[in-house]
């Protein structure tokens, strides 16, 4: 049987669901999911293997990185057009809870510009009236004509499979990119790092400082089959340790013990987490 592949950028909104989707078609927690904005940073890619069909997903940066440009913005907006220059097919994933008719328009007029096929996806339908839907459908027909729409909520995992065999259906002759077995382009490390990150998305609130990094400096099994983890949080600004440290040390063992048990689930082993602040000064 040959070989076919399709190459899918997710797009959309901060808190749309991308994410959610994401892992949730491949089956695996490949990318963090966060109410915060901008948790996803960078390009991260999924593979699904289904048969003789390779679905390789591009999960990117929030949409409104899609305007203006700056220094702070930067990799933002460079990794979301990576993802959709990289792919065939748009997956333009909309929060139904906060449609709003005039935003999608023009964020579609501007992904039509490079040509892909793209498919708006309302995400969360889980959260409203089934009756809402159609109409919205309706409304967008009249000024925008894309390839086809779809209604799910990946939180619950409903209709994923119609969304699934859609995507099939567009997959094209073509040798695989990616071996059976590999499932993402980032390793278990960055998916350590990054469940490290999301603890403290969660458990900053506001306070969070975006601009650290989580270093992997320690990764290895232990002879009981344990997995034993060091990982060092950095930042430039002297006063993001106090504000990740937390009073008397509590709110870094707070963040510590959220990011082990959440590591534990998604690697399926006992995991023993070690977490130290460093300042940079690069």
């Amino acid at each position: 049987m040959k070989k076919k592949l399709l190459k899918i950028s997710i797009v959309g909104k901060t808190n749309a669901g991308k994410s959610t989707l994401l892992n949730n078609l491949i089956g695996e927690t490949l990318s963090i999911t966060n109410k915060k904005i901008n948790t996803t940073e960078d390009l991260i890619l999924g593979i699904s293997n289904i048969r003789n069909n390779q679905l390789i997903f591009y999960d990117t940066p929030g949409l409104q990185q899609i305007k203006n440009i700056n220094r702070d913005n930067f990799k933002l907006k460079h990794n979301l057009w990576d993802g959709i220059n990289k792919s065939d097919l748009i997956l333009y994933l909309v929060d139904i809870t906060k449609y709003k008719f005039d935003e999608i328009i023009n964020n579609v007029n501007k992904l039509k510009e490079t040509n892909k096929i793209i498919i708006i996806i309302f995400n969360k339908n889980d959260l409203i009236e089934k009756n809402i839907i159609l109409p919205k459908i309706k409304e967008l027909n009249e000024k925008i004509k894309i390839d086809s729409y779809f209604s799910i909520s990946a939180k619950k995992k409903l209709g994923l499979i119609n969304l699934q065999k859609y995507l099939l259906t567009k997959t094209y002759q073509n040798k695989w990119i990616y071996n059976e077995n590999e499932i993402s382009n980032k390793d278990d490390i960055f998916i350590t790092n990054e469940t490290t990150r999301n603890a403290i998305l969660d458990l900053l609130h506001k306070e969070i400082p975006y601009n650290i990094k989580i270093i992997n400096k320690d990764y290895k099994f232990l002879i009981n089959g344990d997995l034993k983890i060091k990982q060092e949080i950095q930042f430039k600004n002297i006063r993001y340790k106090k504000i990740i440290l937390g009073k008397k040390g509590e709110k870094i063992k707070e963040i510590r013990k959220k990011s082990q048990n959440n590591i534990s689930k998604i690697l399926g082993k006992r995991v023993h987490l070690y977490i130290k602040l460093i300042r940079s000064n690069a």
